[in-house]
């Protein structure tokens, strides 16, 4: 299941009702296909792009249950569940469970900063539930990053499978790939290509909402050796690497995908949309990467 390029979802609000707010489902319905048609290996509801933090536990679990119905089995989904109450990633992980997903993503708890001891607490909670689940490493986000001593009391929990890597932590993706004990996703699009190069089995993206065939491109190549090739595409998307986190994520990409039409360019409080200066500098990125934006 966890091989090849993962979309991390946006989720589109604007629907009808609540003043803008509430999801909208036809909007979400059409990314799902958008990614499936580009040929995806998997998609990632209600992570960090999803904007998980701010929805509330019913949202989460119905944008969960839509995109598994949508999908159709035709690729694994891997649900976002995490949070930083154990009763409540475990409520979200039996939640994805009977809405069908093929395993979850669970962040470190975010802000309290547990000790090894309540992190293995947490994560055997989690995973006695019986979905694969897949941590999820970026401490810039939590305050929190794991150790390779931790991963490897993380690793012996029965169901723990793999982990989404964003620390930046070169010599900690080296480790963790030598030890073998968990299956290494990369969680930041610029760290890709290296990460690839590691031994990393692919990505959990926010860029290839934009340019998914480019990133299965890079991947396979990567596979095959052709790492001049690999690294011919890397270097033309790092400009929209860069740009889509000039700003807190996923502002920058909704963006992007507003002015395709794609979304309408709303995200949940507190966070906003992006300034027209940062705009400018994602619009330049696309255009760069081969996928120009239409005028407004």
């Amino acid at each position: 299941m966890l091989s090849g390029l993962f979309t991390a979802l946006v989720t589109p609000f604007g629907g009808a009702s609540s003043g803008g707010e509430a999801i909208d489902w036809p909007a979400l319905e059409g990314l799902v296909e958008e990614q499936l048609e580009a040929g995806v290996d998997g998609l990632v509801p209600c992570g960090t792009t999803g904007e998980a933090s701010t929805l509330r536990t019913e949202e989460q679990l119905q944008v969960i249950r839509f995109v598994v119905e949508r999908v159709a089995g035709r690729v694994p989904v891997l649900a976002g569940a995490g949070a930083n109450s154990t009763p409540e990633a475990l409520a979200l992980t039996r939640g994805a469970q009977e809405a069908g997903a093929d395993g979850v993503l669970s962040v470190t708890p975010y802000y309290n900063r547990p000790q090894i001891a309540g992190l293995v607490a947490h994560y055997r909670e989690l995973a006695s539930v019986g979905l694969p689940v897949v941590l999820y490493n970026i401490p810039a986000r939590t305050g929190l990053g794991l150790t390779i001593d931790d991963y490897r009391r993380l690793a012996r929990i029965p169901g723990v499978v793999g982990t989404k890597e964003a620390s930046g932590d070169g010599a900690l993706v080296d480790q963790l790939l030598l030890d073998g004990e968990l299956t290494v996703l990369c969680g930041d699009d610029a760290a890709l290509l290296p990460m690839l190069a590691q031994g990393a089995a692919g990505a959990i993206s926010v860029a290839s909402h934009l340019v998914a065939r480019d990133l299965i491109d890079l991947i396979d190549l990567m596979r095959e050796g052709a790492v001049a090739e690999a690294r011919e595409i890397h270097r033309r998307l790092v400009p929209l690497f860069r740009a889509l986190f000039l700003e807190s994520n996923p502002a920058p990409l909704k963006s992007a995908l507003a002015r395709r039409g794609r979304i309408r360019n709303i995200l949940r409080p507190p966070l906003a949309p992006v300034t027209e200066r940062t705009f400018r500098v994602v619009e330049e990125a696309c255009a760069a990467a081969g996928v120009p934006l239409p005028s407004a």
